[in-house]
């Protein structure tokens, strides 16, 4: 039949030779094909022919026919020679095994056992296995339906090989293969015509002994690496979780046709021959050492290197016989000496100029079997260590002097030779001579050649495999192209196209050996493929120079033109420098030598390394220095190679005249693609087109042949639009000479094309984040894969499953699930696109900057990113803006958005002595500020970039990536750097107007989150919640004492309980001292107790002349002399006003507050003990206090020392000391707390004997205290629960007070331990500082403590999370028990405001969503998915006799479940005033009233903000569920600030910036508002490269709390200031900014004003006239600002601050400042930080007449300067004039006769200087206060509402001018100030 049919085969055969010659294309072919053979065969003939012979019917390789009636088989050695050397094999049989180096032919299972030791496969061997119906492994999952020939039964999968193929995980597994079942338009779907030929079959049965073992234990190894490997670089997220199958949204469901298919490989149209040997197949080579052993006989006297040296003299030289012999030699003491084996990793130490050691070492590994790890960083010791290690390389090769040079620089370092390598010289090896001529030792190779290590962008190594298949395909296709260069003139008029029968050309292509010049670094990428192995695969000769050559003038030339230089590889920097000099001075070129002239005609090829195409210098190269030196084909000549350093550097696409390119199936013209002239083929079997056609047009053929060859090997121009690039879209808008021409045009990129991609490569183009296919004329990432290609990483399986053996995704016509395709590419990390079949590079994935963009279309707010190229911005920088070195870019995730970071390098930012030895040069400021200014413009104007920063170093020193010996900015680096804070930047300008946007705005933005706006916003988002948050209350209104029964309620104060106890239990012990060595003291029973405190009391009645109501300076180290005398006093009817010992270190502080503790309270006498009067006698001590006295003018009293008064034998009683009844009413005081803050401002607190009764009965009965358990008393004895336990509890319980002085204490952790333990004490209070002082020693761990019930830890503000943990886990082994450790909320007005005393739980944590926390909402949210929730823990449930509300601080009405307010108490232990003060607003703080809730209730309002919260807990032995009611504290109102309308904690600011960088000491930063500047203080340990810390800290702010900070200034370590205990002094802080005399070392403005896009802040008058509580302040803490400042929001990105509605009511306050200092309000509000736990700041408002705030100065204390300002009404009513609906309260001296206070904080002298020369006069200090400025009544810090110091506008601004012009302008800002109250 048709089998034999002669008239059959001759149409296919001429169909066939139409094909091969390009006249037709692959659809033009596919038509006429079946066209004929349908006239021959029957549809069943036809249809078995179609499934049964093909493996596909449109993609892959144009097929060829099979000829009919003859079965065949095929040998390697023919396979691999190609289709032409034995075509059409017709006497060979099937059941013959093919003859060949392969051993087996294909067929049955018998070819696939041997397939694993085949050669590299090329393009035609896998086009004849899809003829036969033969595919590989990695099509595994492709499904026939012609029964049983499949990839698993031909090819079975290597049990070595960890890259062999998957199970099936196609969603459609018939995609693209089964015509019946697929619409017509997926007919000509894509298919993977390239196979298992590839990377799969890398690492096979042979390599299993070594790589699996080794690979299998990393793979099972799920710990992160951190010095190898490193993290995934490119996305791995896929589309639309094709897993998953999830749908995506359907407006983004993309229809079949948009996808760009992958391009179809091409083939090598010629099989490659020996170039000295056209008779010998390169094909019948397994392996490099083969070709070199081949090298050795055949070419034994052609030189193989020639090395020249920096000047272009050759210093060494070796040929192809000894350099065979060399590395035979090598091999030989590998396998004789090594104990190594096949497959065993072996180190390479050599240095880029021992090329020839180096090739030696190289092949003499090829040919020992073991596996080269070529290291190309010898100096580099932790490297070499790392890879050694990785490797597992025993065996280091390497030469003499490289090995002297190890043993020297290792005893200089003094480091560890790396453990168990042995290092040999090889340059002592000698040379190998066989006992018998030509013997050879069979080559017995593992699959694994080398491997290569090298970085990526991000600096992390790792290490790339390649195999010997792998290398001798990519020198295959090498050898190809470079055979198939065009020479210059043609010498043979015969066409070089004709084949003969075989297929082979009737004119040989026979070349002559290359010369390749290059001085690429041959030990690694591009330099070792082309300098090493190329030459050894083609007989070629290689002379290397060192990259510094190219850099004389005229040498290089001079070199090309010496050794007749036939192939030049090199790189653009070395070109450049080449072609540029003889730009400058051709005759330094041409005039190099008189022995000979420049003459370039031997060159054929000038192979460039590069990522992208310079076109721009492409012209400077061929046309101004190629063509110049005589060679006439130089435009043809330069040919970019696009090589993947980062995967073996392996080539994927270079210029080619290979042809081929019509069967890639994409259009090869836009101009064709364009047209529809479909081929006149008759008959049924037409088939769609698909974007391209052939030229079947008659007599034109030939010439449009000509024409389009000619393009299609010329280096391709595009210009594309600029503006579409950013969203992704190629839009060309010329090609070619046109692109040329107009490529200067504004708004226009020209790009450069590589070429077509390597013959036998599959190239995708894919959408690096979704992994989707892209769309034709698209930027994309590219994808590859070839057999060319490295198999994957050494020892790192998850990264090479995910980039080398990736899957894209494509939609298929009808579904809406992704399908995946089947092949798997390599993902180079390459961007760009491809256009008419050539690949066009943009840059690296992480060269591309994103920007995101907003804007509002139809009603719509819309959202998108625009894509910027690294490459395009460096090239507008540098062409533009002058004196700029070298210029990067990158981006940086903050905030949910990408911000684009400029970095500059300059010789304007090196700070290097002009001279040597010289003073370092200063910084010229304002220049950097303008040059970095000049690039934000120029990017913005060029490119629209809105950039984030610009950052100025030194030149030369950004991170650098070290290629081909030449250093160039690694981008990667360079933004690890910064997220480091480590690079050397010494300046660095901030354009946040323009480049961040999403920041949020609040409800209300300029009233802030207690408006009545945005509280209603709130109250009708918890609508649902109608629960208010208070809490229940037990009353205990009786308690009973448990040692007699009797109810102590009937004890109206303390000292008549003592004599009760004195009179029921005189004998037992009442006191005892535990001294520093833990020994008991003598102890002091009830009955001399009471004559200890008689003896006290008549020696101050005597001697002293005490009356009732003086006031008493109690002044007594921990000890009983100070119990003794509290209760003498309270006898007496004397005012106690305990204080701690002064310090002498601190005197600065301590002394001021002792005089004016002495002024105001008008102290009569100090009473102190033998340790204190010591102190107050020392010489230092007592003249600084008589000389600060003398200052203040203010009278010293007398000093008594109780220690040893007179005895008496009488007691209180007796003496007729006892309580009169006026002394118990609620108005006398008895005892005056006096708390002082970290800044030292003091708050005074009154107790009457009420107060303490009820406070020792909520105490005993929240804490279970029985008489039968002793009380411990320890630290803080002055107030507070300190003061408790030490003079009162124990008297109130009857057990025994055991004391334990700090001093002892802090010598001797262990004492504390030891007494709780010895004496079993069931209840005890500490402080945080305390444990964290007994933790650092190690104290308490083996002291038993299981009676310890209830540590109580007091905080007064939010717990410290890390102290429970910490507490716990040191003292566990000490048996504390954890539910024993217990946080206290203690509050100024309230020891026990709640307490965990009891609750049986750990603390209960909750992590709150910080957005909503912002805006005045509690929401709970899960840690794991919000990684910046706010973590906090409970403060405990309310004691006995307490109730807590959560209230609205401005609306005063009960919060809802859901938000929180301000913590309200109501509670018998509440202090009833402050003492000293007259203040209403003071006495309104005693009086909250809630508007919804019971106006019985009288609440103390705490200035904190917290929320109450229920858990449900199991508690007890079964474990029932009870439930809680919980508080939380949050801080203080007056800490926190207002931006935006959202309110914000600054100690949450603060944690986030300490933890940011390790050059910030913890606990050192400090942020607050002066004026309307938001300002960030910052403790560092190091001065070097401030500026390089200012984006960290900026860009963490702005992540993690959406806050833009206005100014970042750094103090030195030690500079920051602290109180004694450790905690910032943030008034100090605050005051000592706005005053300019904080010691900054540098300050830098983050926002400029005046820039475009910055929108200044509203300040609508509503802030001041509205009312608001004191608590609610607008400025965070919501600071009540009538009359007093103006509220801020910075309204950016909203609308403009003229359109927004002012109120009339109230007029703001301006300071009247010189322009210098006048600053421009961007962010909300006034400077927090007010202290809420103040005695004079209450301010609560009622609902009836708003008044203005008067505050008082009487008993408070600032941080700074002493102000002593004019309290008449005349100083009120010039500085803050009062609204006119406001009503003016006069304040009048109170009855103790109060003076203003002083601040101390600094030297007392300087300050008074201060005023004195001021002028102003200050005839008293009378109980007033800077009116108008509200200071919240706890933090002490003040509330500034005024504009800032002069603020330089950008970059290292020195705000602190010390100008003699505005010296007055402190002065008048303090005053504005509350400093003191």
């Amino acid at each position: 039949m048709a089998d034999n049919d002669p008239e059959l085969h001759a149409r296919l055969e001429h169909l066939e030779h139409e094909l091969e010659d390009g006249d037709i294309t692959r659809k033009g072919y596919e038509k006429r094909r079946t066209m004929i053979m349908s006239q021959y065969l029957s549809p069943q003939q036809l249809e078995q022919l179609n499934t049964g012979l093909r493996v596909h019917n449109g993609g892959g390789d144009a097929p060829r026919p099979l000829p009919i009636g003859n079965r065949m088989s095929y040998g390697l050695s023919e396979i691999t020679a190609g289709p032409y050397a034995n075509s059409y094999a017709e006497d060979e049989q099937v059941d013959e095994p093919a003859s060949g180096d392969g051993g087996m032919g294909y067929h049955g299972q018998g070819a696939a056992s041997g397939y694993n030791d085949m050669g590299a496969p090329s393009g035609v061997q896998r086009f004849q296995e899809q003829q036969l119906g033969m595919h590989r492994d990695r099509q595994a999952s492709y499904n026939f339906n012609s029964g049983p020939s499949s990839g698993e039964e031909l090819r079975p999968d290597s049990r070595g090989s960890q890259y062999s193929s998957r199970d099936n995980t196609m969603v459609d597994t018939d995609y693209a293969f089964n015509p019946e079942n697929k619409p017509q338009g997926e007919q000509q779907g894509w298919s993977s015509p390239s196979g298992g030929n590839s990377r799969m079959s890398t690492m096979l049965g042979d390599s299993s002994g070594y790589f699996s073992d080794f690979t299998g234990q990393q793979m099972m190894d799920d710990r992160p690496r951190e010095s190898y490997g490193g993290p995934q670089r490119y996305s791995v997220g896929e589309a639309f979780s094709p897993t998953a199958a999830m749908p995506p949204p359907l407006s983004q469901l993309p229809t079949a046709p948009v996808h760009q298919l992958p391009l179809e490989p091409r083939d090598l149209p010629f099989a490659v021959y020996d170039p000295h040997n056209g008779n010998t197949p390169m094909s019948k080579f397994d392996n490099i050492g083969a070709v070199l052993r081949h090298r050795g006989k055949m070419q034994a006297r052609q030189p193989a290197y020639w090395i020249l040296d920096p000047k272009g003299r050759e210093v060494s030289s070796i040929t192809w016989d000894k350099l065979t012999s060399r590395a035979e030699k090598v091999a030989q003491v590998i396998r004789d000496k090594s104990n190594l084996y096949r497959g065993d990793r072996v180190a390479l130490v050599y240095r880029d100029t021992e090329i020839i050691d180096f090739a030696i070492a190289l092949l003499g590994c090829f040919i020992a079997g073991v596996v080269a790890v070529p290291i190309n960083n010898v100096d580099d010791y932790q490297k070499l260590s790392l890879l050694l290690t990785t490797t597992q390389a025993h065996l280091a090769l390497t030469t003499d002097s490289n090995l002297k040079i190890f043993h020297r620089d290792i005893s200089a370092q003094k480091l560890k030779w790396p453990p168990g390598v042995e290092w040999w010289k090889t340059n002592e090896f000698g040379s190998y001579h066989p006992k018998k001529k030509d013997e050879a030792t069979p080559l017995q190779v593992p699959d694994l050649a080398y491997i290569e290590f090298s970085r990526a962008p991000t600096g992390d190594l790792r290490g790339v495999v390649l195999s010997h298949r792998t290398i001798m395909h990519q020198m295959a296709c090498l050898s190809a192209v470079v055979s198939t260069v065009p020479k210059g003139e043609e010498t043979d008029t015969f066409s070089s196209t004709l084949r003969t029968a075989d297929g082979a050309f009737v004119a040989p292509r026979y070349g002559r050996s290359e010369i390749i010049l290059s001085y690429l670094d041959p030990r690694e990428g591009a330099g070792l493929i082309l300098g090493v192995l190329l030459g050894v695969y083609g007989g070629h000769t290689t002379v290397w120079l060192e990259s510094r050559t190219v850099d004389t003038p005229g040498l290089y030339a001079n070199l090309i033109t010496k050794y007749r230089a036939s192939i030049m590889v090199a790189d653009y920097p070395g070109l450049k420098r080449a072609a540029y000099n003889y730009q400058q001075d051709p005759m330094s070129t041409r005039n190099f030598t008189k022995k000979m002239e420049p003459n370039f005609a031997s060159v054929k090829l000038c192979l460039i390394d590069c990522l992208t195409v310079d076109c721009e210098f492409h012209e400077v190269l061929a046309d101004r220095w190629l063509r110049p030196m005589r060679n006439t084909r130089a435009r043809e000549l330069v040919a970019p190679m696009l090589c993947l350093p980062e995967h073996g550097g392996m080539i994927i696409s270079v210029r080619d005249w290979l042809g081929g390119e019509e069967r890639m199936g994409c259009p090869l013209s836009i101009q064709d693609g364009e047209d529809s002239a479909d081929e006149e083929v008759s008959g049924p079997a037409a088939v769609q087109d698909n974007g391209y056609k052939g030229l079947l047009d008659g007599g034109n053929s030939e010439k449009k042949k000509i024409v389009r060859s000619r393009k299609r090997t010329e280096l391709s121009e595009v210009l594309l639009d600029k503006e579409s690039l950013k969203t992704n879209e190629v839009v060309v808008l010329a090609m070619g000479e046109e692109a040329r021409k107009r490529a200067n045009e504004p708004g226009t990129v020209r790009a450069g094309a590589f070429g077509y991609p390597i013959p036998d490569a599959t190239l995708a183009l894919v959408d690096p984040e979704t992994n989707l296919l892209c769309a034709p004329f698209s930027v994309g990432e590219i994808w590859v894969d070839s057999p060319s290609l490295s198999g994957g990483f050494w020892a790192l399986p998850k990264h090479t499953e995910t980039i080398f053996h990736a899957r894209p995704y494509r939609f298929l016509e009808g579904s809406p699930t992704p399908a995946m395709i089947e092949p798997e590419f390599l993902r180079t990390g390459l961007l760009g696109c491809i256009i008419e079949g050539k690949v066009f590079i943009l840059g690296l994935y992480e060269d591309r900057i994103r920007q995101r963009v907003e804007w509002v279309e139809h009603g719509a707010h819309e959202i998108e990113h625009r894509y910027f190229f690294v490459q395009h911005l460096v090239t507008s920088v540098m062409k533009t803006v002058p004196k700029i070195y070298d210029c990067s870019a990158f981006d940086a995730h903050v905030n949910g958005e990408y911000l684009p970071i400029i970095l500059i390098e300059t010789q304007a930012a090196s700070t290097a002595p002009t001279t040597t030895g010289g003073p370092p040069r200063q910084l010229d400021i304002p220049f950097l500020d303008s040059l970095s200014e000049r690039v934000m413009e120029v990017l913005y104007q060029e490119h629209h970039l809105r950039v984030y920063c610009v950052m100025m170093t030194a030149p030369n020193t950004l991170p650098r990536v070290v290629k081909n010996g030449r250093r160039d900015i690694g981008n990667m680096l360079c933004r690890k750097e910064f997220d480091n804070g480590n690079l050397p930047c010494v300046h660095v300008k901030f354009g946040v107007e323009r480049a961040v946007q999403n920041l949020p705005l609040g409800d209300d933005p300029a009233g802030g989150i207690w408006s009545p706006l945005a509280s209603q916003v709130r109250q009708d988002m918890l609508a649902l919640h109608s629960d208010k948050q208070y809490s229940g209350v037990d009353h205990r209104e009786v308690v009973i004492d448990d040692r007699t029964s009797t109810p102590l309620n009937q004890f109206s104060n303390i000292h008549d309980l003592m004599q009760w106890r004195v009179s029921r239990q005189a004998e037992e012990l009442s006191y005892c001292t535990i001294d520093g060595r833990g020994r008991e003291g003598k102890g002091v029973n009830w009955k001399k107790f009471d004559t200890k405190v008689a003896a006290v009391a008549m020696y101050l009645k005597n001697k002293v002349k005490v009356q009732p109501g003086d006031h008493l300076l109690l002044m007594y180290t921990h000890s009983e002399e100070f119990v003794f005398a509290v209760h003498a006093c309270i006898c007496l009817g004397a005012i106690a006003v305990p204080m701690a010992p002064i310090d002498a270190n601190r005197l600065s502080e301590d002394a001021p507050a002792l005089l004016h503790m002495m002024a105001d309270f008008r102290i009569k006498a100090i009473l102190v003990n033998s340790d204190v009067d010591t102190l107050l006698k020392q010489k230092n001590v007592s003249q600084h206090v008589k000389q600060s006295a003398l200052i203040l003018k203010i009278h010293i009293p007398q000093t008594y020392n109780t220690t040893k008064p007179p005895k008496q034998s009488h007691g209180c009683r007796e003496l007729g000391l006892t309580i009169r009844p006026a002394w118990i009413q609620s108005s006398w005081p008895v005892i005056i707390w006096t708390y002082w803050t970290p800044d030292q401002r003091r708050i005074a607190v009154q107790l009457g004997h009420s107060t303490l009764m009820a406070l020792c009965k909520v105490q005993k009965e929240t804490c279970q205290m029985v008489s039968s358990r002793p009380v411990l008393g320890c630290v803080r004895s002055t107030m507070g629960l300190g003061f408790m336990h030490t003079c009162i509890m124990g008297i109130f319980l009857a057990a025994p007070t055991y004391i334990v002085s700090p001093v002892d204490f802090a010598g001797n952790p262990n004492i504390l331990f030891q007494t709780l333990s010895r004496y079993k004490i069931k209840d005890t209070y500490a402080t945080a500082q305390m444990l964290d002082h007994a933790i650092a020693h190690n104290a308490g761990k083996s002291t038993p403590m299981h009676e310890l019930k209830n540590l109580m830890i007091s905080t007064e503000q939010r717990p410290r999370a890390d102290v429970y943990q910490r507490v716990k886990v040191a003292f566990a082994q000490a048996g504390l028990d954890r539910t024993a450790i217990n946080t206290i909320y203690s509050h100024v007005l309230n020891p026990m405001v709640a307490s965990r005393s009891y609750m049986c739980i750990e603390p209960i944590e909750l992590y709150l969503d910080s957005h909503s926390l912002r805006r005045g909402l509690v929401v709970p949210v899960d840690p794991e998915t919000e990684p910046f929730a706010l973590m906090v823990q409970d403060s405990g449930m309310v004691p006995v006799s307490t109730q807590i509300s959560i209230v609205n601080p401005e609306t005063n009405r009960l919060c809802l479940v859901g938000e929180y307010g301000e913590i309200w108490v109501q509670s018998e232990a509440n202090a009833h005033s402050f003492y000293g003060s007259k203040d209403a607003f003071d006495a309104e703080r005693f009086n909250g009233r809630t508007v919804d809730g019971d106006p019985g209730v009288r609440y103390v309002r705490t200035g904190d903000l917290g929320f109450l919260h229920n858990v449900s807990r199991p508690i007890g032995p079964g474990g029932n569920l009870v439930d809680m009611q919980v508080l939380f504290v949050l801080g203080g109102i007056g800490e926190t600030f207002e931006v935006n309308g959202l309110q914000h904690f600054p100690m949450d600011v603060e944690t986030s910036v300490e933890r940011c960088h390790r050059a910030i000491v913890r606990g050192g930063c400090a942020i607050f508002q002066a004026g309307s500047l938001l300002v960030l203080v910052a403790e560092v340990r190091t001065r070097a490269y401030l500026a390089s810390l200012v984006p960290v800290i900026v860009n963490v702010v702005l992540n993690e709390h959406q806050l833009v900070l206005d100014i970042v200034a750094f103090v030195t370590q030690g500079d920051f200031p602290r109180s004694r205990l450790g905690e910032k002094q943030r008034g100090k802080i605050l005051a000592s900014w706005v005053s300019r005399k904080m010691r900054t070392i540098a300050q830098f403005s983050i926002r400029d004003p005046d820039a475009e896009g910055s929108v200044g802040t509203a300040m609508p008058d509503d802030a001041m006239g509205r009312r608001g509580s004191a608590q609610s302040g607008r400025a965070g803490m919501g600071s009540l600002r009538r009359g007093t400042g103006t509220g801020a929001s910075s309204l950016r990105n909203v609308e403009s601050v003229t359109h927004m509605p002012l109120m009339e009511e109230g007029e703001p306050l301006t300071l009247q400042t010189s322009d210098e200092y006048r600053g421009h309000a961007r962010q909300d509000s006034q400077t927090t930080y007010n202290d809420d736990r103040d005695a004079r700041s209450d301010a609560t408002p009622t609902n009836e007449t708003p008044r203005p705030l008067q505050l008082s100065t009487a008993l408070e204390y600032s941080p700074v300067e002493p102000l002593h300002l004019d309290d008449s009404p005349e100083a009120f009513t010039r500085y803050h004039p009062p609204p006119q609906q406001h009503q003016q309260v006069q304040r009048q001296p109170d009855e103790y006769g109060m003076r203003a206070t002083y601040t101390p904080g600094g030297n007392a002298f300087e300050d008074f200087r201060l005023h004195d020369e001021d002028d102003e006069e200050v005839p008293q200090r009378q109980a007033s206060s800077s009116a108008g400025t509200y200071l919240d009544y706890r933090s002490g810090s003040p509330n500034l509402n005024m504009h800032p110091a002069g603020v330089g506008t950008g970059g290292l601004g020195v705000v602190n001018h010390g100008r003699a012009e505005s010296e007055e302008w402190p002065q008048e800002a303090l005053r504005h100030m509350n400093l003191g109250r």
